[in-house]
């Protein structure tokens, strides 16, 4: 028992813990420093300075405290305002003796857990990235109710049997919305209608007139008002929002660069903000993510909204990469491999490196015909996290080495894949007594 002692030493002697709630924070701190070391305090923030208060008082300079729900947030940051260092540590870690569950025992283990040094914070952005992670996340939900009032939209025009979405990729588009805002101003001719198609449209104006030929239901007309409204309502709240995002990217931007023409040909990507966000992210980081095959700008903007520039806080590439949830489960009993399967994550960054994977399939670069050989090798699943997992390790050198990203392309990765394979067929025939001839010779 002794042994078991002295294995264990305090690492963090100061440390107090505080298991969350929606309506109070219960308190434990080390039971030398209070005559009643275990507290409830209640959410008002009159409180919460007064937690502040008791933790100075009893000389606490470190703080655990679990990731419940959203009610952890003003507490976290006044603490971190009142100079404390406040770990946020995955409920899941910290579990407690089976049948013994409650508050003032949860507090406590946790005091306990981390006056060992036994706990790890999760990861965090620091300062203004907090609040530009916390409005590029806003943008996201804008852009999704925006999206279902779209749908809204068109189930409203296929109970008139305006079969639009048959004629048209995007019922939202310049053509779609022209004709849609002409319907209800109270046009129904559909040649009339039809002469709002815009010249990338690839079906003609007859094919788009027989589709606008329907029942003109008012009921339905009514219910396709109500969704326009609704989604020219949120396309306005996204314009504040970018104009928000725009003002604390310009209060980053610490590199006075100007990003260098598009390699790629296109336009920007529907969702992406409205102002020049590339120019502005690379003024923020030093560096161009979008260089990166298969990274646009919503995607470069995903990820240092959600982590920032500062990558200090992850050891090497394979700690961000096994932090994005992107590297191979060690599963292993009896020197036996179980499972290498990657663990399961929502993490945002982990999806949208997913999604850029996705969109070298047809990419004429070195990445593009990695990806490629993958899918060969695996599953499509499983190429695809492998190379999400090959361009968050592109990102990290990046934004930690301030070099930019030089692709060498399809035809040099091709190269170097032969000569590797060569070379292990070389070793492998050696060892099995057999030399490798190449065919031109043998002719």
């Amino acid at each position: 028992m002794s042994k078991f002692k002295n294995t264990f030493e305090l690492k963090f002697p100061n440390a107090a813990g505080i298991d969350i709630g929606a309506s109070s924070h219960f308190v434990a701190v080390p039971p030398d420093r209070d005559d009643q070391p275990v507290r409830e305090f209640p959410s008002f923030t009159e409180d919460l300075n007064a937690l502040a208060d008791w933790l100075t008082a009893c000389e606490i300079d470190t703080v655990a405290m679990e990731s419940t729900g959203v009610y952890w947030i003003p507490l976290f940051d006044l603490l971190e305002a009142r100079g404390f260092t406040v770990y946020l540590v995955n409920a899941r870690h910290v579990k407690n003796v089976p049948g013994r569950k409650s508050d003032v025992l949860d507090c406590q283990w946790l005091q306990q857990l981390m006056s060992f040094g036994l706990l790890s914070g999760a990861f965090r952005p620091q300062g203004d990235y907090a609040a530009l992670r916390t409005l590029a996340r806003l943008r996201e939900m804008l852009l999704r109710c925006q999206a279902t009032h779209i749908q809204h939209i068109q189930k409203a025009l296929l109970l008139m049997n305006i079969l639009l979405t048959e004629v048209l990729s995007d019922v939202m588009g310049v053509t779609g919305q022209l004709i849609i805002r002409a319907i209800l101003a109270g046009e129904r001719d559909g040649e009339t209608l039809a002469s709002y198609r815009n010249g990338h449209v690839k079906a003609s104006e007859e094919d788009i007139a027989k589709a606008l030929q329907g029942s003109w239901r008012d009921e339905h007309l009514f219910s396709l008002k109500v969704a326009v409204e609704l989604y020219d309502f949120y396309a306005e709240q996204l314009m504040a929002c970018d104009q928000q995002i725009q003002q604390q990217m310009e209060d980053l931007a610490r590199y006075d660069l100007k990003p260098e023409k598009p390699k790629r040909r296109g336009g920007k990507p529907k969702n992406a903000p409205k102002f020049d966000a590339r120019a502005l992210l690379m003024q923020m980081c030093g560096v161009d993510l979008t260089r990166i095959d298969g990274i646009d700008v919503t995607t470069a903007f995903k990820v240092l909204s959600e982590i920032g520039a500062d990558m200090s806080k992850f050891k090497s590439a394979k700690h961000f990469a096994s932090w994005l949830g992107l590297c191979p489960g060690t599963k292993i009993s009896g020197g036996k491999v179980l499972s290498a399967a990657t663990k399961r994550t929502s993490n945002k960054v982990a999806q949208a490196l997913k999604m850029a994977a996705v969109n070298l399939r047809n990419s004429q670069s070195a990445l593009g015909a990695y990806y490629r050989r993958l899918c060969g090798r695996m599953d499509k699943g499983k190429a695809v996290t492998a190379c999400a997992h090959k361009l968050a390790r592109l990102i990290y050198a990046m934004l930690t080495k301030g070099e930019e990203y030089v692709d060498q392309g399809q035809t040099y990765y091709e190269e170097k894949y032969r000569e590797r394979v060569i070379k292990n067929l070389t070793k492998r025939a050696e060892e099995l007594g057999f030399q490798l001839t190449p065919a031109s010779e043998m002719a």
